[in-house]
């Protein structure tokens, strides 16, 4: 199962303030990039908080708020007050033009209102994709016919090389692998999972690492489900003629800050920091995908009009971010996205935007995301109420495409610092681009300052924009069973019978 990182971001002023210090002390001590022996810079090889005060210097950031305690018992922790829950009375809207004109044609979004959410999001929140990025030669490593559970299957083990010549010290090849019914009649939908990317059906499990996580310089693998009448959702996506693909995320890009002069970032920026626009880990995931998703487009044996993005926390952000971004994705299922995906950065409640602003999680976003975290800068200071877009138009630029928000309860894990009623509201607020651009919403009529999550295990299922909340914990596994029969409907597909192996 993957892991939550709600207690990675806990907040510690004095150690803050020590690792500033430190930071400070260390990039003076770093020397100017150097040229090599063939004319190109050095590789810069910094600590993620040398690169985050590098940030914070170029920024004219000389202080920041520290993001609140996900521990309920530090005097610091998180609200938890639904009183006090919406400090910002209202969230911008996804359908008001900047000039303050309301968009009323989906010919306006498109050629206007949608290209200005999307260049907020690229320079404040989420970072450019930078043009010259370098082309990707996927390469099918290996071919095995194997089963999943029951069914019979053809597996491809496959790598995405990115071109490195503009500096070959630094390689990035993608890492993925793709599974589809061996029986099938004709191109089959897949789905992109973030999370793994290197075994195939029928390979040996992988050495475990410390606290049962996978061995080091392994992602981990897809979740398994909470329940066991459920099957694991490859195993549900066979069954209804689907095949999958499982992407390794950490060979586009280190899950850290001090990887950010290597990855696919780094090869862009040849080794040296980024700029405050340059995109983060987040845009680098999808970005990613985006490439596994051009390699599908050339397999015979996938249906390239009905693939879909899919990621649980951290992964369940960058699943959002890429549905938003590229078109060419049919479906996304957002698992616990939580701050950084789909719950509102304007709410008072569990992880805020401070807790990404701080040198643990800040590689996810832009560096330009930092200043709505300052308490003291040249430019004074910024909060989340200075944004310039919010979680509800991130997921309106899914619109009018297939897209599910899943999240568990408390009780089993999904902890209350991801804001499940936040990422309602957001959701919510998301409806009028769906209904504007002829798509069904989640049929809630209340505005989002007042709706109301529906009960647990009660499904928002009648539209393209869907909401579940199931009764297991920080995985969306409880939601597959409904999620896959969903899809079918929208697209009209009748499932073939399933074909177990004999």
């Amino acid at each position: 199962m993957r892991t939550s990182r709600v207690f990675r971001t806990f907040s510690a002023p004095l150690l803050i303030g020590l690792w500033t210090v430190l930071a400070v002390t260390l990039i003076g001590q770093q020397p100017a990039p150097s040229a090599n022996q063939n004319g190109l810079p050095t590789s810069m090889s910094w600590t993620k908080v040398q690169d985050h005060q590098n940030m914070m210097d170029q920024l004219g950031i000389k202080a920041l708020r520290p993001g609140p305690s996900g521990n309920e018992n530090a005097p610091d922790h998180a609200n938890y007050d639904e009183s006090k829950a919406n400090p910002f009375p209202n969230i911008p809207d996804a359908l008001t033009l900047k000039n303050g004109k309301k968009v009323t044609s989906a010919k306006v979004w498109w050629n206007q209102r949608r290209p200005e959410i999307v260049e907020d999001f690229d320079r404040e929140v989420l970072g450019r994709v930078p043009k010259n990025v370098p082309k990707v030669t996927w390469t099918v490593i290996r071919t095995v016919n194997s089963t999943v559970g029951t069914y019979p299957v053809v597996g491809k083990q496959l790598t995405g090389h990115v071109d490195n010549s503009s500096f070959p010290a630094i390689n990035v090849d993608i890492q993925m692998t793709l599974v589809t019914p061996a029986n099938a009649k004709g191109p089959v939908p897949v789905m992109i999972m973030f999370g793994g990317g290197t075994m195939l059906p029928g390979d040996p499990a992988p050495a475990r690492g410390a606290f049962g996580g996978p061995a080091p310089g392994r992602a981990a693998a897809p979740p398994l489900p909470v329940r066991a009448n459920d099957p694991p959702q490859t195993q549900q996506l066979l069954a209804d003629g689907w095949g999958y693909a499982s992407l390794n995320p950490g060979s586009v890009q280190a899950d850290d800050g001090g990887g950010l002069t290597k990855g696919i970032i780094g090869l862009v920026n040849k080794g040296q920091p980024r700029k405050p626009d340059d995109w983060g880990a987040l845009r680098a995931w999808g970005w990613g995908a985006a490439r596994g998703l051009d390699y599908l487009e050339t397999d015979k044996a996938v249906d390239a009009k009905h693939v879909g993005i899919e990621g649980v926390s951290r992964y369940g952000k960058a699943a959002l971010v890429t549905m938003a971004y590229d078109q060419r994705f049919a479906v996304v299922l957002i698992g616990s996205s939580g701050e950084g995906g789909a719950k509102l950065h304007r709410r008072n409640w569990g992880e805020a935007v401070e807790s990404l602003t701080g040198s643990g999680e800040y590689h996810w976003m832009a560096g330009n995301f930092i200043k709505y975290g300052s308490s003291e800068a040249t430019f004074g200071s910024k909060n989340a109420g200075d944004l310039p877009v919010d979680s509800n138009e991130l997921i309106a630029l899914c619109a009018p495409r297939l897209t599910f928000v899943s999240y568990g309860v408390p009780e089993m894990g999904d902890a209350k610092w991801l804001d499940h009623q936040g990422s309602f509201m957001a959701a919510v607020a998301a409806q009028p681009v769906f209904r504007l651009l002829g798509a069904k919403d989640l049929g809630v009529k209340e505005d989002y300052h007042t709706a109301k999550m529906p009960p647990v295990n009660v499904g928002l299922l009648d539209g393209q924009l869907a909401w579940r909340q199931h009764d297991g914990g920080h995985t969306d596994a409880p939601n597959w069973k409904y999620f896959i029969p969903w899809a079918d409907k929208f697209w009209k597909r009748t499932p073939p019978v399933a074909s177990a192996a004999k």
